[in-house]
Protein backbone atom coordinates (compact mmCIF):
# COMPACT_ATOMS: atom_id res chain seq x y z
CA UNK A 1 0.00 0.00 0.00
CA UNK A 2 1.21 3.52 -0.86
CA UNK A 3 1.02 6.50 1.47
CA UNK A 4 2.34 10.04 1.37
CA UNK A 5 3.69 12.24 4.16
CA UNK A 6 3.15 15.96 3.60
CA UNK A 7 4.27 18.92 5.66
CA UNK A 8 3.51 22.66 5.78
CA UNK A 9 6.86 24.38 5.24
CA UNK A 10 8.49 27.73 4.52
CA UNK A 11 6.34 29.30 7.23
CA UNK A 12 8.91 31.81 8.44
CA UNK A 13 7.14 34.52 10.45
CA UNK A 14 6.97 36.19 13.84
CA UNK A 15 4.87 33.19 14.91
CA UNK A 16 7.17 30.44 13.71
CA UNK A 17 10.78 29.57 12.95
CA UNK A 18 11.48 27.52 9.83
CA UNK A 19 14.81 26.23 11.17
CA UNK A 20 13.65 22.59 10.98
CA UNK A 21 12.63 22.81 7.33
CA UNK A 22 15.87 21.32 5.90
CA UNK A 23 15.66 18.29 8.20
CA UNK A 24 11.91 17.83 7.65
CA UNK A 25 12.54 17.82 3.90
CA UNK A 26 14.77 14.76 4.35
CA UNK A 27 11.79 12.92 5.88
CA UNK A 28 8.57 14.01 4.16
CA UNK A 29 7.46 13.28 0.58
CA UNK A 30 5.57 16.47 -0.30
CA UNK A 31 5.96 20.09 0.79
CA UNK A 32 3.09 22.56 1.16
CA UNK A 33 4.91 25.87 0.74
CA UNK A 34 3.72 29.11 2.34
CA UNK A 35 3.44 31.71 -0.43
CA UNK A 36 3.93 34.91 1.58
CA UNK A 37 0.30 35.59 2.49
CA UNK A 38 0.19 34.00 5.95
CA UNK A 39 3.94 33.39 6.28
CA UNK A 40 7.13 33.08 4.27
CA UNK A 41 8.76 35.22 1.61
CA UNK A 42 10.72 34.79 -1.63
CA UNK A 43 13.81 33.59 0.24
CA UNK A 44 11.95 30.93 2.25
CA UNK A 45 10.10 29.73 -0.86
CA UNK A 46 13.33 29.44 -2.81
CA UNK A 47 14.98 27.53 0.03
CA UNK A 48 12.13 25.01 0.31
CA UNK A 49 11.96 24.49 -3.47
CA UNK A 50 15.74 24.02 -3.73
CA UNK A 51 15.92 21.49 -0.88
CA UNK A 52 12.75 19.73 -2.06
CA UNK A 53 14.35 19.17 -5.46
CA UNK A 54 17.49 17.75 -3.81
CA UNK A 55 15.39 15.28 -1.80
CA UNK A 56 12.82 14.28 -4.43
CA UNK A 57 10.02 16.01 -2.53
CA UNK A 58 7.04 17.20 -4.58
CA UNK A 59 6.14 20.89 -4.34
CA UNK A 60 2.73 22.28 -3.49
CA UNK A 61 1.28 25.74 -2.91
CA UNK A 62 -0.21 26.39 0.53
CA UNK A 63 -2.51 29.38 -0.14
CA UNK A 64 -4.05 31.36 2.68
CA UNK A 65 -5.94 34.50 3.51
CA UNK A 66 -3.65 37.54 3.33
CA UNK A 67 -3.12 37.64 7.09
CA UNK A 68 0.47 37.72 8.33
CA UNK A 69 -0.63 39.14 11.69
CA UNK A 70 -2.66 36.04 12.59
CA UNK A 71 -0.72 33.40 10.61
CA UNK A 72 -3.78 32.89 8.41
CA UNK A 73 -5.81 31.55 11.33
CA UNK A 74 -8.40 34.34 11.47
CA UNK A 75 -11.66 33.74 9.61
CA UNK A 76 -12.12 36.30 6.83
CA UNK A 77 -15.18 36.45 4.60
CA UNK A 78 -14.46 37.25 0.94
CA UNK A 79 -16.31 37.17 -2.36
CA UNK A 80 -15.86 34.30 -4.79
CA UNK A 81 -13.77 36.50 -7.09
CA UNK A 82 -11.52 37.51 -4.19
CA UNK A 83 -11.05 33.85 -3.20
CA UNK A 84 -10.21 32.91 -6.79
CA UNK A 85 -7.65 35.73 -6.95
CA UNK A 86 -6.02 34.48 -3.73
CA UNK A 87 -5.60 31.02 -5.24
CA UNK A 88 -4.23 32.25 -8.56
CA UNK A 89 -1.83 34.81 -7.08
CA UNK A 90 -0.26 32.40 -4.61
CA UNK A 91 0.02 29.59 -7.14
CA UNK A 92 1.71 31.91 -9.65
CA UNK A 93 4.17 33.25 -7.05
CA UNK A 94 5.36 29.76 -6.15
CA UNK A 95 5.17 28.37 -9.69
CA UNK A 96 7.56 31.05 -10.93
CA UNK A 97 10.07 30.19 -8.21
CA UNK A 98 9.65 26.46 -8.86
CA UNK A 99 10.27 26.93 -12.58
CA UNK A 100 13.41 28.93 -11.81
CA UNK A 101 14.68 25.67 -10.27
CA UNK A 102 13.43 23.47 -13.11
CA UNK A 103 10.46 22.25 -11.06
CA UNK A 104 6.66 22.71 -11.05
CA UNK A 105 3.95 23.10 -8.46
CA UNK A 106 2.11 19.77 -8.59
CA UNK A 107 -0.43 20.14 -5.78
CA UNK A 108 -2.35 22.73 -3.76
CA UNK A 109 -3.55 22.68 -0.17
CA UNK A 110 -5.35 25.64 1.45
CA UNK A 111 -4.05 26.79 4.84
CA UNK A 112 -5.49 27.60 8.24
CA UNK A 113 -8.83 29.36 8.56
CA UNK A 114 -9.46 29.17 4.83
CA UNK A 115 -9.09 25.39 4.95
CA UNK A 116 -11.19 25.04 8.11
CA UNK A 117 -14.01 27.18 6.71
CA UNK A 118 -14.09 25.24 3.45
CA UNK A 119 -14.24 21.93 5.34
CA UNK A 120 -17.57 23.05 6.81
CA UNK A 121 -19.07 25.12 3.96
CA UNK A 122 -19.90 23.45 0.63
CA UNK A 123 -20.28 26.82 -1.12
CA UNK A 124 -16.78 27.95 -0.17
CA UNK A 125 -15.42 24.46 -0.86
CA UNK A 126 -16.89 24.64 -4.37
CA UNK A 127 -15.37 28.07 -5.01
CA UNK A 128 -11.94 26.79 -3.98
CA UNK A 129 -12.23 23.61 -6.02
CA UNK A 130 -13.30 25.48 -9.15
CA UNK A 131 -10.49 28.02 -8.73
CA UNK A 132 -7.82 25.33 -8.41
CA UNK A 133 -9.30 23.25 -11.23
CA UNK A 134 -9.29 26.33 -13.49
CA UNK A 135 -5.61 26.99 -12.76
CA UNK A 136 -4.54 23.53 -13.97
CA UNK A 137 -6.63 20.37 -14.16
CA UNK A 138 -3.48 18.32 -13.53
CA UNK A 139 -2.95 19.84 -10.08
CA UNK A 140 -3.51 17.40 -7.22
CA UNK A 141 -5.87 18.86 -4.64
CA UNK A 142 -4.86 17.89 -1.10
CA UNK A 143 -7.98 17.94 1.08
CA UNK A 144 -8.97 16.77 4.58
CA UNK A 145 -10.66 13.40 4.25
CA UNK A 146 -14.43 13.39 4.71
CA UNK A 147 -14.68 17.16 4.36
CA UNK A 148 -16.88 19.39 2.21
CA UNK A 149 -13.67 20.08 0.27
CA UNK A 150 -13.44 16.43 -0.74
CA UNK A 151 -17.14 16.43 -1.67
CA UNK A 152 -16.80 19.54 -3.88
CA UNK A 153 -13.64 18.30 -5.59
CA UNK A 154 -15.17 14.91 -6.40
CA UNK A 155 -18.08 16.60 -8.16
CA UNK A 156 -15.55 18.27 -10.46
CA UNK A 157 -13.69 14.97 -10.93
CA UNK A 158 -10.45 16.55 -9.76
CA UNK A 159 -7.28 14.70 -8.82
CA UNK A 160 -7.81 14.40 -5.08
CA UNK A 161 -5.49 13.26 -2.29
CA UNK A 162 -7.29 12.80 1.03
CA UNK A 163 -5.27 13.61 4.12
CA UNK A 164 -5.31 13.00 7.84
CA UNK A 165 -3.46 14.99 10.47
CA UNK A 166 -0.81 13.20 12.49
CA UNK A 167 -0.65 15.76 15.28
CA UNK A 168 -4.32 16.71 15.69
CA UNK A 169 -7.32 15.13 17.41
CA UNK A 170 -10.72 14.76 15.74
CA UNK A 171 -14.26 15.51 16.88
CA UNK A 172 -17.05 12.98 16.33
CA UNK A 173 -18.19 14.86 13.20
CA UNK A 174 -14.79 14.31 11.57
CA UNK A 175 -13.61 17.90 11.98
CA UNK A 176 -10.43 18.79 13.84
CA UNK A 177 -10.65 19.65 17.52
CA UNK A 178 -10.37 23.43 17.77
CA UNK A 179 -6.92 24.76 18.65
CA UNK A 180 -8.67 26.68 21.45
CA UNK A 181 -9.19 23.36 23.27
CA UNK A 182 -6.46 21.75 25.38
CA UNK A 183 -6.78 18.39 23.60
CA UNK A 184 -6.39 19.82 20.07
CA UNK A 185 -2.76 18.79 19.53
CA UNK A 186 -0.90 15.49 19.79
CA UNK A 187 2.62 16.45 20.81
CA UNK A 188 4.00 13.05 21.85
CA UNK A 189 5.72 11.41 18.82
CA UNK A 190 4.98 7.91 20.17
CA UNK A 191 1.29 8.69 20.49
CA UNK A 192 1.27 10.31 17.03
CA UNK A 193 2.82 7.30 15.28
CA UNK A 194 0.23 4.93 16.78
CA UNK A 195 -2.56 7.36 15.92
CA UNK A 196 -1.43 7.52 12.29
CA UNK A 197 -0.78 3.81 11.73
CA UNK A 198 -4.18 2.87 13.11
CA UNK A 199 -5.93 5.37 10.82
CA UNK A 200 -3.97 4.37 7.72
CA UNK A 201 -4.38 0.62 8.23
CA UNK A 202 -8.08 0.91 9.09
CA UNK A 203 -8.80 3.70 6.56
CA UNK A 204 -10.74 5.51 9.25
CA UNK A 205 -10.44 8.57 11.48
CA UNK A 206 -9.69 8.07 15.17
CA UNK A 207 -11.96 10.49 17.03
CA UNK A 208 -10.95 11.73 20.49
CA UNK A 209 -14.01 9.99 21.94
CA UNK A 210 -12.92 6.62 20.56
CA UNK A 211 -15.35 6.68 17.64
CA UNK A 212 -13.98 5.63 14.23
CA UNK A 213 -15.20 7.13 10.94
CA UNK A 214 -14.46 5.19 7.71
CA UNK A 215 -12.70 7.36 5.12
CA UNK A 216 -10.14 7.47 2.30
CA UNK A 217 -6.54 8.19 3.31
CA UNK A 218 -3.79 8.96 0.80
CA UNK A 219 -1.61 11.31 2.82
CA UNK A 220 -0.52 12.12 6.37
CA UNK A 221 0.07 15.75 7.31
CA UNK A 222 2.68 16.77 9.85
CA UNK A 223 2.52 20.44 10.79
CA UNK A 224 5.93 22.08 10.49
CA UNK A 225 5.15 24.74 13.10
CA UNK A 226 4.94 22.49 16.17
CA UNK A 227 7.80 22.09 18.65
CA UNK A 228 7.74 18.31 18.19
CA UNK A 229 7.41 18.34 14.37
CA UNK A 230 10.82 16.85 13.63
CA UNK A 231 10.60 14.05 16.20
CA UNK A 232 7.02 13.30 15.13
CA UNK A 233 7.98 13.14 11.44
CA UNK A 234 10.86 10.72 12.13
CA UNK A 235 8.70 8.50 14.33
CA UNK A 236 5.80 8.34 11.88
CA UNK A 237 7.97 7.65 8.85
CA UNK A 238 9.89 4.88 10.59
CA UNK A 239 6.68 3.26 11.82
CA UNK A 240 4.92 3.39 8.44
CA UNK A 241 7.93 1.94 6.59
CA UNK A 242 8.40 -0.66 9.31
CA UNK A 243 4.82 -1.80 8.77
CA UNK A 244 5.25 -2.29 5.04
CA UNK A 245 3.87 0.94 3.60
CA UNK A 246 5.55 2.49 0.54
CA UNK A 247 6.11 6.24 0.88
CA UNK A 248 5.72 8.31 -2.29
CA UNK A 249 5.54 11.98 -3.33
CA UNK A 250 1.95 12.85 -4.27
CA UNK A 251 2.69 13.22 -7.98
CA UNK A 252 4.34 9.75 -8.12
CA UNK A 253 1.53 7.83 -6.43
CA UNK A 254 -0.04 5.23 -8.73
CA UNK A 255 -3.48 6.82 -8.53
CA UNK A 256 -2.13 10.01 -10.15
CA UNK A 257 0.10 8.48 -12.86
Amino acid sequence: MEININCDLGEKSKHHSNENDPELLKIVNSANVACGFHAGDDDSMREVVKISKENGVSIGAHPSFKDLENFGRKRIYLSSSEIKKLMINQYEILQKIAQDHGENVTHMKPHGALNNMACEDIELATILAKAINDIDKNLIYLVPTGSKMEEAAKKLKMKIACEIFADRNYEDDGNLVSRKKINALIIDPEEAKKHVLRMVENQSLNCHSGKQIPCEIDSVCIHGDNMSSLATAKSIKSNLVGNGLALKPLNLMKKFI
